[in-house]
């Protein structure tokens, strides 16, 4: 009975690295020992599903063996009820029903524990792990697979370890190469290599070339994905100022590394005349070849794709397959749309609408909805590129039925919902389309978490088709908005109240899904739930949310009794950040720090936000601004704005917060305050940089301790082991941090610098602060007096925008700039001073007071009047 399982083992293997697909077609020989014992009914029952498979009537060949298990439970045999599971788990992944597969593959593993075939445990494990993949649970896979430890060694019951302690080194390979395509999903590309590479080695002491085939193909999507990183940090750069060409090489460089792997996958699969290998390199070769400039290349490469497509069987690779294949139909660019809104030329569009009725056809016949409704959903797309209104709308509703048939296809939904809303937005059925984006946005809520979290792939993802979804929605309802401010319909105040409140709503859901894709976990990163202003806001303070989109720029003004202005700025979204870049350049100038500050670029800006709502603040006696801003605007300081005779900050207490629903409105409880200060002074250098002596930062500290009491650990002694040994000692309410630290384009490359040349990510330190938080007390205070965001880094400023969130602070005083004089620190011990010595004042208020000083000369003598010194640190978060 077990004589041919290896051989049906090795077949899954071939297609374990390609998450969500199967082993290659079950053959009769391979059942031959299941029903060697069985009654010639029962043998007759396996041959007929088999047959049932081979022709591709997989529904029916699964009813088939269904019924088999039933007997072969009456009948006890529970080995041979065991081997059908197996291979009905992976048919079941085979249509899209991860939930049959999960349940057969659980029932298999907890069989085979019984009779102790550690083993196979680990291979179900393996195959198991494969399933949460496929269903964007890497995070899961990774548990079955490894379960590492704090010293990523992985645990005795997981798949790598069974594998290694029975010496089962086919099983291992294939724990290795699943562990690193979840490695991958997760976004951990050095990882997932690392751990590729490790299945490769063994593999390659074996002669099944559809191994390597399998392990090669990882290998190049990994180094794919690490060139899609350095592509997207040199865009960063390039945001920043830099010419990104470092980076461009290194792009470069990875995607040749990716070729290579890929050509001897394609070459191996291509001697063993295995088609869906060959396939599924030319798939990522295509890509690669456009993005090096190889026209030619490309071309041969799609055609012999093209070509491959037509033998392939007709199941749901051959549906993907051919979708893909349509999206390559022209060279990818780096200024190319979304596929998903971007138009194929007319005369590719007939080739893409003739592939697309082939995947149609063959998805409704093998009743897979979710490859159904992804081909119907494309074919829907085709004819909204050729105007074709009516058309577009009747595939795109097919396409949602398809997709709420299945209920794994959710994942497809929100897209026609989306494409829906565009299609009757070119109609002009404004109202209509809302509707449909709203439904998009609604359906996003319910899964975003395993599209967000799950598959930081870059985060391409989100950039193209989760977020456009939301600021179009915006879009909509703003021109809604301007239209009936045009017609001065008062009539329509409640309709304006409640377009203007919708408009708040979507926004703060973008900005929770930003940060939760920015740092990938939303286990921390989540809603309190709807807040209502009115309710958590004092009776003088507003609230300014900025949006930035593609042909205007909308401020909205909320007032404490719950009112709504809005206003728009007529510019181009690029035009916009190039001013804002501008305004930063100009703040951050040392060289002009000791001659008069030009603030004509502040002037430009506070006439865009502020003064349009001069009026209301006025009026409502407002005392306190805190902004809720968008992409480029949260990398400035709005306390440097400028009215032509006073900065914002000498006419409002300021603070900034990622998002009402994440912003924990508690005034700050000031009994038994203790500070945790940590700094360095001394140089460091990490991964190859350096970072120069901070040689105020003991002062600072001693001064700190010298305001609230607490513990200090300075230079050495400043490491993340000591930091956690001081947090398990105690609950500190404020950690005071006076170091070099980087907000960087992605959560890896955000971090602060810590003695002995160490560092510590924020995700590190909110996982120690958490760990040992008291009560349920949160952090109240985390200040960063030497940290930086990257000029003009959108990405960068939102990691910045969440600090206070990801490091468990109810708020955060961070520096968006470093400055080697004193400034900053002067203003943190002036700000903590006015806390303890004032119980009225809020954090906002102590904040303005400490920089107006400043500004004024009360302390530094005047040499730090020039915005560059005090505007640079800002509140985040809780400002009460």
């Amino acid at each position: 009975m077990r004589g041919w399982l290896l051989s049906i083992f090795l077949c899954s293997l071939t297609f374990c690295f390609w998450l969500g697909n199967v082993p290659k077609t079950i053959t009769p020989l391979e059942f031959a020992g299941v029903v060697s014992a069985q009654s010639p009914d029962t043998n007759q029952l396996v041959q007929q599903g088999i047959e049932l498979y081979q022709v591709g009537d997989i529904k029916a060949a699964i009813t088939i063996w269904e019924k088999t298990v039933n007997i072969y439970q009456q009948n006890h045999n529970v080995a041979a009820e065991v081997i059908v599971r197996e291979n009905l788990a992976r048919v079941y992944q085979e249509i899209g029903q991860s939930e049959q597969a999960i349940i057969h593959w659980k029932q298999v593993i907890a069989y085979y524990r019984q009779v102790g075939n550690l083993p196979q445990v680990g291979r179900s494990l393996t195959e198991l792990a494969q399933v949460y993949s496929s269903l964007g649970q890497p995070l899961q896979a990774i548990a079955l697979l490894c379960n590492p430890d704090k010293n990523d060694n992985c645990s005795s019951d997981s798949a790598v370890l069974i594998a290694q302690i029975h010496k089962d080194s086919l099983g291992e390979a294939a724990a290795w190469g699943s562990l690193g395509d979840a490695n991958r999903l997760t976004g951990n590309y050095e990882l997932a290599i690392k751990n590729l590479a490790k299945s490769l080695d063994i593999v390659n002491k074996f002669n099944i070339s559809a191994l390597r085939v399998s392990v090669l193909n990882s290998l190049g999507n990994a180094h794919i994905s690490q060139a899609l990183v350095k592509d997207r940090q040199a865009d960063s750069a390039k945001q920043s100022g830099d010419d990104g060409k470092k980076l461009l090489d290194d792009a470069q460089q990875e995607y040749t590394t990716a070729l290579n792997y890929l050509r001897q996958s394609l070459e191996l699969a291509s001697n063993d005349n295995d088609v869906a290998g060959e396939m599924r390199s030319h798939l990522q070769i295509i890509p690669i070849y456009y993005r090096k400039n190889a026209p030619t290349e490309a071309a041969t490469s799609l055609q012999q794709a093209i070509n491959l497509l037509e033998r392939l069987p007709e199941n749901r690779r051959r549906v993907y397959a051919t979708i893909d294949l349509v999206h390559l139909l022209e060279p990818i660019t780096s200024e190319a749309k979304s596929f998903r809104i971007s138009c194929l030329k007319p005369d590719t569009l007939v080739k893409a609408t003739t592939l697309l009725n082939q995947a149609v056809t063959i998805a409704h016949r093998i009743e897979d909805f979710r490859a159904e409704s992804f081909a119907l959903g494309e074919l829907g797309h085709i004819y909204e590129c050729r105007q074709e209104y009516s058309k577009a709308l009747e595939f795109t509703h097919k396409a949602r039925l398809a997709a709420e048939q299945g209920l794994k296809a959710q994942d497809s939904l929100y897209l026609w919902e989306w494409q829906t809303g565009r299609i009757l937005q070119a109609l002009g059925k404004s109202d209509a389309a809302i509707w449909a984006y709203e439904q998009a946005t609604n359906t996003l809520e319910t899964i975003r978490r395993d599209i967000l979290t799950a598959n930081r792939d870059i985060q391409f993802d989100f950039r193209d088709t989760i977020e456009p979804i939301y600021r179009e929605l915006v879009g909509l309802r703003l021109s809604l908005e301007e239209s009936r401010q045009t017609a001065n319909k008062s009539l329509v105040s409640q309709d304006s109240k409640h377009n203007l409140d919708s408009i708040l709503t979507t926004m703060d859901s973008l900005r929770l899904a930003e940060l939760q894709n920015y740092f990938g976990n939303d286990c921390v990163i989540v809603s309190s739930g709807q807040k209502n202003i009115v309710e958590i806001a004092n009776q003088t303070t507003a609230f300014i949310n900025t949006i930035i989109l593609e042909d205007k720029t909308a401020v909205v003004l909320t007032l404490p009794k719950g009112q709504n202005h809005v206003r728009s700025i007529s510019i181009k979204r690029q035009d916009f950040i190039n001013n804002i870049n501008t305004f930063r350049r100009n703040l951050e100038s040392l060289r002009d720090a000791h001659i008069q500050y030009d603030t004509t670029i502040a002037k430009q800006i506070y006439d865009w936000l502020i003064e349009p709502f001069t009026k209301e603040l006025q009026q409502f006696n407002i005392k306190t601004l805190v902004f809720v801003q968008d992409g480029i605007l949260r990398s400035v300081p709005m306390a440097a704005l400028y009215d032509g005779e006073q900065y914002l900050i000498q006419k409002y207490a300021i603070a900034t917060i990622p998002s009402l629903n994440l912003t924990d409105i508690k005034p700050l409880n000031r009994q038994h305050l203790k500070v945790l200060a940590l700094g360095l002074s001394a140089k460091a250098t990490i991964d190859g940089k350096s970072y120069s002596p901070l040689a105020n930062v003991p002062t600072e500290i001693n001064e700190v301790l010298g305001e609230i009491p607490g513990k200090k650990l300075l230079n050495d002694d400043f490491t993340s082991d000591r930091v956690n040994q001081e947090l398990d000692k105690q609950a500190y309410p404020i950690i005071h941090i006076a170091t070099h630290g980087e907000f960087g384009a992605a959560p890896e490359d955000t971090f602060i610098v810590t003695g002995k040349n160490g560092k510590l990510s924020f995700q590190k330190l909110e996982e120690q602060i958490r760990k040992v938080t008291r009560n349920n007390q949160l952090l109240e205070l985390l200040t960063l007096t030497a940290c930086k965001t990257a000029a003009g880094n959108e990405r960068s400023a939102l990691g910045l925008a969440g600090v206070a969130v990801q490091a468990g602070a109810k708020s955060a005083l961070a520096s968006l700039w470093a400055i080697q004089d004193n400034s900053t620190a002067t203003i943190a011990i002036n700000f903590y001073k006015k806390l303890l010595n004032n119980p009225t004042i809020s954090k906002a208020e102590a904040l303005q007071s400490a920089q107006i000083e400043l500004i004024t000369g009360k302390i530094g003598a005047g040499q730090f009047t020039h915005p560059v010194y005090w505007s640079p640190l800002i509140l985040i978060g809780n400002w009460l």
